[in-house]
């Protein structure tokens, strides 16, 4: 070995040394040690730590954005491993975990379980069972690698048009609140986190990045916001994503009022924010709102890194923000080094999917007692549908699950016999619609199609040959885009189907049902008198099929309820005027003029007949509510209500029991009633009874007080109504506030910044 090659193998020997003492004096992340990692990093350390690692689509990324951990995740946070700081992954997945099931270079695959989606688990109105599904999705999120679920989406189903409403809860805050809490305190309780998202008013697809949301303050603090501060109050979750949307004027990532005033100061929230994927047009304005990860973090860095240079942020406002994202990537799996599996227990989550898949599904009609199934043996199955379940929609709410059985295959499956000649008409239809379409549209192209048209003797055809005729009527939908009234409303094509059907199955005295596999509200007040049943099937994930037809034929009874109004049309909905906004074409400003009279707020107020009232469900057993008590009649810190529910008829089943007040309205105009709480019972045996309890604290009678920023229960009687549903109100009792009480002061944030005219009685 010469003299150059040994001073050469010195030099690389010194260098080494020299850079792992370097590292070695370095502070390393750690609890207690934040404040000394930030100390120690430099000015694009802190930027680069701000921002997500880049998208992988990204034309000239920095070095090390193409990383990939896991394939279809949506995003990572930055690493820098001299801080032995990780990166962390993000990944989609409000119905079940978003990622590839084939991993480049990789010999196993990774199928995620489909559950139900958040419209279909908001109908079980069962926290309990909605914590268990967040239990198996968090395992999920764990074993494949995953540190964040970008779930629950919690936006108020304002308008059925909406497309992302499949991933909302509920057009009521306290349904979408609590039960959201509950996937919450589910998934986290695997160690891993949440976002809940899209904090506020997501509830416009149409130009989601730059409309403006023009909302009163009453309403967003009674509507927008209600949801959101239950969640971050009873579960807290890790992370919240900022929205795309203007709300009075200012993106939500850019608002300090919205996540400095409100998320932190008022609510205690001590998490991260995050943008929402290109959310914004400010960095700076981002920064300084308290919008602490800007995602995916493609374009902003230089942005930053200028605003430093010439003084247009404040280095402690970068500073704030980090700490927020080291203190959420110290709890990560990936920085405590947790090896993952890639083999969660999906046999045991298919199990956690159907019970939910069956809990969440809602009897809308069942005259003369047509379900469960008597005598049934041969089915007719019309619609596309029937041949290709919806499991879940679009976008980032789609799963990557292994394979989700048909209706018609689940019906086999059951000892059914499903006609072969009806079924080969609708898979030779539905292989023509896969033939015109490209690969890319292959997954969804069938649930967007029109219905097949059949003749009368196609029908007619079926009769003999079937006990029961089904119709299925499919719609999807996704993030991007809004439904239009041609898809709210069913088509000439769809309608005369289900005419058809029922008038000549009818003709032979057999039965007809309609399901609806949707994601979201659809008409039904002009087809509901044709059929015999009709069974709200909702997307109920890959197990949808089997607990649709177990619900059928009667080994689980119905116990769904809805979470939102089925209008008489779409001309009845108290936004239908205003959206998605104006001008129409190319919506800039959306006025939500309904104000606090949002869904059932609005239709019992004004006394709007509706298709199908909130909270509505059948069962095919009966339930009596009696021996109504309050625990005072007169209020002062708070008053426990207890109800008797007995299970009065054949079947045992599963009673939703809903708590609705009506507040004295001298000072303020309010909804005619307000949800208040809400319980389901276990499964009731025939003649067995359960007691219900419910408790009314002083923020359940406060509304909002524009004038005084502040939440007020305003004196007088308050009537407690116990229900079935919002207009079936089985038992009533008063009980008195003898003063006015300031429940809480708040900020003075958030107001228009323009006039609106708001509905008023």
């Amino acid at each position: 070995m010469n003299r150059l090659t040994l001073m050469i193998l010195f030099l690389m020997l010194y260098v080494s040394i020299t850079a792992q003492n370097e590292v070695k004096r370095l502070p390393q992340l750690k609890a207690g040690k934040i404040d000394n990692v930030i100390a120690a990093m430099s000015i694009q350390d802190k930027v680069y730590m701000l921002m997500g690692l880049g998208d992988n689509n990204w034309t000239n990324p920095p070095v090390g954005d193409k990383t990939v951990i896991i394939d279809g995740e949506a995003g990572l946070t930055w690493s820098i491993s001299k801080f032995g700081i990780p990166p962390t992954v993000l990944t989609d997945g409000p119905a079940g975990l978003r990622i590839e099931p084939h991993p480049q270079g990789k010999d196993f695959t990774r199928f995620c379980t489909a559950f139900p989606t958040a419209t279909a688990l908001a109908s079980t109105w069962n926290a309990a069972l909605v914590e268990n599904v967040g239990k198996a999705l968090g395992n999920e999120v764990l074993e494949y690698g995953s540190d964040v679920l970008l779930a629950p989406a919690i936006n108020i189903q304002r308008n059925p048009l909406c497309g992302r409403n499949f991933e909302y809860y509920s057009e009521d805050p306290l349904v979408a609140g609590k039960l959201a809490a509950a996937m919450v305190r589910g998934v986290q309780s695997n160690g891993v986190g949440t976002s809940l998202k899209h904090f506020v008013a997501n509830n416009i697809e149409t130009n989601r990045k730059t409309i403006n949301e023009v909302v009163s303050q009453r309403a967003l603090r009674e509507i927008y916001l209600r949801g959101f501060e239950i969640v971050v109050k009873e579960a807290h979750p890790w992370t919240v994503m900022s929205s795309y949307n203007r709300l009075n004027g200012f993106y939500t990532s850019e608002n300090y009022d919205l996540l400095t005033n409100i998320l932190r100061d008022e609510w205690g929230f001590k998490g991260l924010v995050m943008s929402d994927w290109w959310a914004g047009a400010d960095a700076v304005a981002q920064m300084n709102a308290g919008n602490d990860l800007l995602m995916p973090g493609c374009y902003q860095r230089q942005e930053l890194l200028d605003a430093i240079k010439y003084k247009n942020i404040d280095e402690k406002v970068l500073d704030r923000n980090l700490n927020r994202v080291l203190t959420y990537i110290l709890k990560t799996p990936r920085y405590k080094g947790y090896v993952y599996s890639n083999k969660p227990d999906l046999k045991a989550h298919q199990l956690v999917s159907e019970n939910a898949a069956t809990e969440g599904m809602v009897l809308l009609k069942n005259d003369n007692n047509t379900l469960p199934f008597k005598k049934v043996k041969r089915v007719a199955l019309f619609g596309k549908t029937s041949y290709r379940y919806i499991a879940g929609g679009t976008g980032s709410g789609e799963v990557n699950y292994d394979y989700a059985p048909t209706i018609n295959e689940s019906f086999e499956k059951n000892g059914f016999q499903v006609d072969k000649p009806l079924e080969e008409i609708y898979k030779q239809f539905i292989d023509s619609i896969n033939k015109q379409s490209s690969k890319n549209d292959l997954k969804f192209n069938v649930d967007f199609h029109p219905e097949l048209s059949l003749s009368k003797a196609q029908i007619a055809a079926q009769v003999k040959k079937s006990d029961l005729a089904i119709i299925t009527i499919g719609r999807n939908a996704g993030e991007g885009s809004d439904r239009s009234i041609a898809d709210f409303s069913l088509s000439d094509t769809e309608k005369q189907l289900i005419r058809n059907v029922s008038e000549i199955f009818h003709a032979a005295k057999k039965k007809v049902v309609v399901v609806l596999n949707i994601g979201g509200v659809i008409a039904t007040a002009d087809w509901r008198d044709e059929p015999d049943a009709i069974l709200l099937a909702w997307q109920t994930g890959q197990e949808g099929a089997y607990a649709l037809v177990d619900i059928l034929k009667g080994t689980v009874n119905p116990s769904g309820k809805l979470p939102m109004t089925f209008p008489m049309t779409y001309s009845d909905v108290p936004s239908a005027k205003t959206f998605p906004g104006e001008p129409a074409d190319n919506p800039v400003n959306a006025f939500y003029n309904e104000g606090i009279f949002v869904g059932y707020r609005y239709y019992d107020t004004f006394k709007v007949p509706t298709a199908y009232e909130f909270g509505y469900g059948l069962s095919y057993t009966k339930f009596e509510y009696s021996k109504l008590q309050l625990s005072s009649d007169k209020f002062k810190d708070l008053i426990t209500v207890t109800v008797n529910v007995k299970n009065s008829g054949k079947k045992a089943g599963k009673e939703v029991v809903e708590l609705y007040l009506h507040a004295p309205a001298l000072q303020l105009e309010k909804p005619v009633q307000e949800l208040k709480a809400f319980a389901k019972t276990d499964e009731l045996k025939p003649g067995q009874s359960q007691t219900m309890k419910f408790t009314i604290d002083s923020s359940s009678l406060a509304s909002f007080r524009t004038d005084k920023s502040s939440w007020v229960a305003e004196k007088g009687t308050y009537e407690v109504r116990i229900g079935a549903s919002s207009n079936d109100i089985r038992l009533k009792s008063n009980f008195l506030l003898s003063d006015d009480i300031t429940v809480e002061k708040v900020h003075n944030v958030l107001y228009p910044n323009f006039p609106i005219k708001e509905l008023h009685y």
